[in-house]
């Protein structure tokens, strides 16, 4: 196919790609000689195409944040009037973070709307909006940008955003607000230092909590997820949720009817008795019946796959508590 026929390729990855292999389709040495006008004419095209589509992108994420500049300023000036006056431009809001969302999957772009100044906004406006809509799509647009990015993480915290994403998470009237606000909250303490410490000083682990014993499944799951995921990673903060009363807590979630997200609360119960004499004399305590919980709970798990991991945290806890352990005991069996 002559070359003022090939198709252009989408990134400059396809265009290196394509140079590559018309290098490795030549049978020996390629000769040394000028490159033809219709060749460097194709090149140019291509690159063309590369570089447009890279502009393209920050041009969308320019004229999303107009979208949002301008709803901002009618906000301000309706303040004090009816939200619901402001719903013809509903969706236009909600697309325009949504977009942003999808553009920002991409590393790179998500450093861009930094620069732009979208994450403050995002921040400043979108987070505290009196649609739930752009509040929900503000928190994912938030996890999206901030997701193994420690620069833009940085960024966010010191904006303030992990207190009003804590805030959302614990008391927005709307479901889908309080996941996608932990969503978030998640991407920014999930191995970020700066973003664990300023989580622990803002009561993070009673939100967590609070999370759990909620009415809103997903709510629960991704609370004890995560709950689950920091006691992993950084076991010496399991003596300040001890000092919560967390193991009464945890029990208790665990006699309510059975859940798929129990077993991240096993989970839980698990690291706070390994190597902490504390956790596991909380556990032994008689009055709390963990043991007859968990032989009434293994024995309906028996046979069934799915929940195969949460039989095993049942095992653990049995034998790190109740099988010849002694209250002084400080290890946990594995």
């Amino acid at each position: 196919m002559a070359d003022g026929n090939r198709r252009h390729p989408p990134n400059l990855q396809g265009v290196l790609r394509l140079a590559v292999e018309a290098g490795a389709a030549a049978d020996g040495p390629a000769p040394i000689e000028p490159m033809s006008e219709e060749r460097k004419e194709w090149l140019r095209g291509a690159l063309a195409v590369v570089c447009k589509g890279q502009m393209d992108e920050v041009e969308q994420m320019k004229q999303c944040l107009a979208i949002l500049r301008e709803d901002g300023m009618a906000l301000r000036e309706r303040e004090g009037e009816d939200p619901a006056d402001g719903d013809d431009e509903e969706d236009e809001r909600e697309t325009a973070l949504e977009v942003l969302s999808e553009l920002c999957e991409n590393l790179d772009n998500a450093r861009d709307l930094m620069t732009l100044g979208g994450l403050d906004m995002c921040v400043s406006d979108c987070l505290c909006h009196p649609q739930s809509g752009v509040r929900w799509r503000a928190a994912q647009l938030i996890a999206s940008c901030a997701q193994n990015m420690p620069e833009v993480q940085c960024h966010l915290l010191a904006k303030g955003a992990l207190l009003k994403l804590l805030h959302l998470t614990d008391s927005d009237t709307n479901p889908t607000v309080r996941v996608k606000a932990l969503y978030a909250v998640s991407c920014l303490v999930r191995e970020q230092e700066v973003g664990l410490q300023a989580f622990l000083s803002h009561d993070g682990f009673s939100v967590l909590m609070r999370g759990i014993q909620s009415e809103n499944e997903r709510l629960r799951t991704k609370s004890a997820f995560l709950l689950l995921n920091l006691l992993t990673a950084h076991p010496e903060h399991k003596e300040t949720v001890l000092s919560m009363g967390m193991v009464q807590q945890l029990v208790s979630i665990l006699r309510m009817p059975h859940s798929s997200f129990h077993e991240h609360v096993l989970g839980a119960l698990c690291c706070l008795v390994e190597e902490s004499p504390k956790g596991l004399r909380e556990c032994m305590t008689p009055n709390l019946g963990l043991e007859e919980l968990l032989k009434h709970r293994a024995n309906d798990l028996q046979g069934k796959g799915e929940y195969q991991e949460e039989l095993e945290f049942c095992e653990l806890l049995m034998t790190a508590c109740f099988r010849g352990h002694k209250p002084d005991d400080s290890g946990m069996d594995r």
